[in-house]
């Protein structure tokens, strides 16, 4: 194959001046030897051919009787990367082309191909967004929209979508300018960001709905975010914060994500209560002067307790017992029938019995966790590197990595008998390890360029050692493997062939295994295979997911006991985090998603998530003036109700379309996110108004309170000091009990 003026021969690896071979084509050199060359395996002489020859059949001992797969290696050389890139570029494009034989499959990979490939998956996502905002704006249109021509949100909802996009690019800008590395997994983060931001417009928007609309624009909006400001604040904390304990992996791409998602939240923040705000203050402007939403001419008010309003011409209308808009079907719905249906007896119990068996099943779940990480998964579905790894697990599976065992210690003394049979203990070690009861490596399958070189010298004489060590590695095809300075040797490296491994744990159980058994050696050893950066991850996966989580869960708990008026309250949004993730971990493991690093990015997220509706619904209980618990799990239902469900549909179409994506990651990370909003959603509007009933001490003393001050207050209305209307003011605004009963406990106290 040539590009431009060069061809493989002119890039490839070279001995003696050829080309190297591969060792199949050194055994097997026309079609007839086929059939008449005795092949022995996994070594044919003193070459090692179970990385080349496939999926074999054995006749009798080592003999081959047939093979199903045959595996060809072009090594280049390292000494210009941009024309070998080309080269290996021009190479795929040509065998993605190539005529395949009746009965024969080709499969292929080099060494950009994973890289490229990975970022071929995250482009193939690009489309989806402007799909994912389509519906984001739809859906928040739909749920604003209002058949008062004056009181429609649709604008709102438009600019708070708006405000969403806004924080992404901002982020995403800033962190690009300031040079923070992009990685593929941080292409989800615009999806999670709508769903947030989407959130958070909504409660603002029913907290407007809660105000005075005949109050100044100015009181409408203090009003409003008295109440939006804190929920939304205590929501947007825990999230970034939970990106940002995110930071403390060890692995660079949840490293990106966490930053650019964690910082896209505070953006999303910002401009909520500024740029929303905003636009929310000149909307109130637009109803304050009862005009059309579309065209901002002036319209008539309908007449009290008359329905004759519409889209068009009459608009503004109001209840005019409570002065603030009428309220929506659905939140009635929330007050009228759901939240009496929640805090009935019997109900209660059958909320115990489901939750019973939500923590039953998750906790099944979580002991089927599988660890690790196909790295087929990495490419896109259709990619040809998912063909490659099918075939390299089904033909070539039986023997595992080639690991190096790599001598660092330059002041070893190979020509030393002593130190050779220190160093050949140690390789005795590596082949006695077992997993299992298996074998981990093979026996007398270890290669080693010091046991071939002291076959045919005698090495006890350091001159006579090192005089004669470089005619020998040309000779022998070890030259790579001793690295030599002014006759000094810098390093050397051996090779342990491993055996028995074929899933993520083997491979992390190997890894560790090698590295204690070489960390344990009298000599200064380190074991090495390109594929130990993936097999890294296995090995920390765990206890980095539990640390994040541990320390993310904490900080929530800090976070609201500092913002929730109510420590035992604050305790149960903790307890919602713990069993949100609990329930997302084991519903997972369920749903064939393993545990590694794309999964850790979205436990991390579940923390934030889980905080959200559980916090909002937490805090309205707390704040809630009714009297009884049982009352103010309706109240706080009735109020964020239809708010939660509307964040938590926003935040599922959000993330949707990445169902459809190619891409095993984005498809994760759909899976996770949807477990997280719906176990979050059912916590925060069905397991957690329940449970908070069980413990009316989350809304303080109620009455007690309360009759207490009055009765302070009524002595000095004997005395004639404080008016009756003065008094019942100050007992309204502690907010204890209704009005009507307050005027009664003062008829019977006077």
């Amino acid at each position: 194959m040539t590009i431009g003026a060069f061809a493989f021969r002119d890039l490839c690896v070279k001995k003696g001046g050829e080309c190297v071979s591969n060792s199949i084509f050194d055994i097997v050199k026309t079609p007839n030897d086929v059939t008449t060359t005795t092949i022995n395996y996994p070594y044919n002489g003193t070459i090692f051919i179970a990385s080349e020859i496939g999926g074999v059949k054995l006749k009798s001992g080592f003999e081959i009787e047939s093979a199903e797969a045959i595996r060809l290696f072009y090594f280049l050389k390292e000494d210009n990367q941009t024309r070998n890139t080309m080269w290996l570029k021009k190479f795929i494009e040509t065998a993605s082309k190539m005529k395949k034989e009746e009965g024969m499959t080709i499969s292929y990979f080099t060494s950009i191909s994973r890289e490229e490939e990975f970022e071929k998956s995250s482009d193939s996502i690009i489309p989806l967004f402007s799909l994912t905002y389509a519906l984001a704006i739809n859906f928040s249109i739909i749920s604003c929209l209002r058949l008062d021509c004056v009181r429609n949100k649709v604008w709102v909802a438009t600019f708070g979508v708006l405000s969403a996009g806004m924080a992404v690019l901002s982020s995403f800008g800033l962190l690009l300018y300031c040079g923070m590395p992009f990685a593929m997994t941080v292409a989800t983060a615009p999806f999670l960001i709508l769903g947030i931001g989407v959130d958070d417009m909504f409660i603002m928007i029913s907290c407007w709905q809660q105000t005075q609309v005949h109050d100044n624009v100015e009181d409408r909006m203090a009003a409003t975010y008295k109440e939006a400001a804190v929920s939304i604040t205590i929501t947007t904390l825990t999230d970034a914060l939970a990106f940002y304990i995110g930071l403390l992996t060890p692995f660079g791409s949840v490293q990106s994500f966490c930053m650019y998602t964690g910082t896209a939240v505070l953006f999303c923040y910002l401009y909520n209560i500024t740029f929303f705000g905003a636009f929310l203050a000149l909307n109130g402007s637009r109803e304050k002067g009862n005009r059309h939403w579309l065209t901002c001419m002036k319209v008539p008010e309908p007449e009290e307790n008359s329905k004759k309003y519409n889209l068009c011409c009459v608009g503004g209308a109001y209840d005019h017992e409570t002065g603030k808009e009428e309220v929506m079907p659905i939140n009635n719905f929330f007050k009228m029938y759901y939240g009496p249906f929640l805090t009935k007896t019997w109900t209660k119990v059958f909320v115990i019995l489901l939750y019973a068996g939500y923590l039953g099943s998750s906790i099944y779940g979580c002991f089927q966790i599988q660890e690790g990480i196909d790295l087929k998964n990495l490419a896109a579905d259709s990619s040809y590197v998912g063909s490659y790894y099918d075939n390299e697990d089904q033909y070539f599976s039986e023997y595992g990595p080639n690991v190096m065992v790599v001598v660092t210690d330059s002041k070893f003394q190979y020509w030393d008998k002593t130190a050779r049979k220190r160093l050949d203990n140690c390789l005795e070690r590596f082949e006695s390890l077992t997993l299992d009861g298996r074998s981990l490596v093979a026996k007398n399958m270890t290669l080693s360029w010091l046991n071939e070189y002291v076959k045919v010298i005698n090495p006890n004489n350091e001159t006579i050692f090192m005089d004669s060590l470089p005619a020998f590695l040309q000779r022998s095809d070890f030259t790579q493997d001793v690295n030599i300075s002014n006759k000094v040797i810098i390093a050397s490296r051996m090779f342990i062939q491993t055996i028995n491994v074929s899933t993520a744990v083997d491979e992390k159980n190997m890894l560790n295994k090698l590295r204690e058994t070489a960390n344990g050696c009298s000599e200064k050893l380190v074991v090495y295979h390109p594929a130990f950066i993936y097999f890294d991850q296995y090995a920390v996966i765990v206890s980095n997911t539990i640390q994040n989580i541990v320390v993310a869960t904490l900080a929530m708990l800090v976070i609201s006991l500092m913002l929730i008026p109510n420590p035992i309250c604050s305790l149960w949004v903790t307890f919602a985090i713990a069993s949100v993730i609990v329930g997302v971990a084991g519903f997972m493991a369920l749903w064939d998603v393993n545990l590694d690093s794309v999964s850790m990015i979205n436990l991390v997220i579940c923390i934030g998530f889980s905080v959200d509706f559980s916090a909002h619904i937490s805090y309205a209980f707390v704040s809630s003036k009714e009297v009884t618990a049982n009352k103010k799990a309706v109240d706080a239902v009735y109020h964020l109700g239809y708010p939660i469900i509307q964040g938590a549909v926003s935040t599922i179409l959000g993330v949707v379309v990445l169902s459809a994506a190619e891409s095993y990651i984005f498809r994760t990370f759909f899976k996770i996110m949807f477990l997280v909003i719906l176990f979050g959603a059912v916590h925060g509007i069905v397991f957690i108004p329940v449970f908070l009933t069980f413990f009316g001490i989350c809304g303080g003393k109620g009455p007690t309170i309360c009759h207490i001050f009055f009765r302070t207050v009524s002595s000095g209305l004997e005395g004639g000091v404080i008016p009756m209307e003065h008094s019942l003011y100050h007992l309204v605004e502690f907010g204890s009990v209704s009005a009507l009963k307050m005027v009664k406990i003062a008829e019977s106290s006077l």
